[in-house]
């Protein structure tokens, strides 16, 4: 026995896995194991006073903000549809805005597609709806007069009322118009004029009476306005389609709130 003491001790010093360095990878020495817990024990004393110092808004907001990540990472189908739409709408309107400026394929054209959008404007219309109702001397035409310039009146407070709750911008970066600071048609959604337009060929196909050919004339004039808004770069495609519908929903509000004969000639008497 004593002799195989001397055997296995010379066996081990000459094992090269007894040395120190190889002794410390497979068994830690003692003191990296102290440095290390007590490492570890003041990463989390550290963090611990970390997190009772933030508040607890901060911690809250750091608690939500994987949430939000996996939100933005996996966003739902509604959202990819309607991102995708207005993706599409804007591009194509940026494509039909042929006369933006003068530098565009069309520029050239931009003072008369101005000018046909002055046909749609609020003031002239009301202008001439006044002058039309000083003018007239029968009972039918100052009734038909009296609500036009109601439905006129109408048309530029809601539109102005959506228009400030939208605040959307229009393709391009183009300063309105003065007609449209007085009609505060200063935003893209809905289009003024295209509400404008659409509601006036309702009334006047509704109330007057037109042959054939100007009643199509008068559709394709509703249409040519709304889309000369496109083209200048002042709204985008879902801004005219909307305003479209909305002078067609106001159209039909006019007709429910008919002022009769008698209180049209009671308001003609007041003024």
């Amino acid at each position: 026995m004593p002799a195989s003491q001397p055997r296995s001790r010379a066996r081990d010093r000459n094992n090269v896995l007894n040395r120190a360095e190889f002794l410390s990878l497979n068994q830690p020495l003692k003191g990296n194991q102290e440095s290390r817990s007590s490492s570890r024990k003041q990463s989390s004393q550290a963090g611990a006073a970390g997190a009772q110092n933030t508040n607890p808004k901060e911690r809250r907001q750091s608690q939500q903000l994987p949430e939000e990540d996996c939100m933005q990472l996996n966003p739902s189908f509604k959202g990819i549809a309607f991102n995708s739409l207005l993706a599409i709408d804007i591009c194509m309107s940026k494509r039909l805005g042929v006369c933006a400026n003068r530098a565009s394929s069309w520029g050239g054209a931009r003072s008369m597609i101005n000018l046909l959008g002055i046909t749609g404007h609020g003031i002239p219309w009301i202008a001439g709806t006044l002058i039309c109702l000083v003018k007239s001397s029968t009972l039918a035409g100052q009734e038909v007069l009296m609500n036009l310039l109601l439905a006129l009146l109408l048309d530029i407070m809601i539109v102005a009322g959506l228009q400030k709750l939208a605040k959307r911008k229009g393709p391009y970066d183009i300063n309105p118009g003065l007609l449209d600071y007085l009609t505060m048609d200063t935003y893209a959604f809905p289009a003024g004029h295209a509400s404008r337009v659409a509601m006036l060929s309702k009334f006047f196909l509704n109330h007057l009476v037109l042959a054939i050919p100007l009643r199509i004339l008068l559709v394709l004039w509703a249409l040519c306005v709304g889309f000369s808004r496109v083209m200048i770069g002042r709204h985008h495609i879902t801004d005219v389609l909307s305003g479209f519908v909305f002078g067609y929903l106001q159209f039909r509000l006019v007709e429910l709130i008919w002022m009769s004969s008698n209180t049209c000639q009671m308001l003609i008497s007041i003024w």
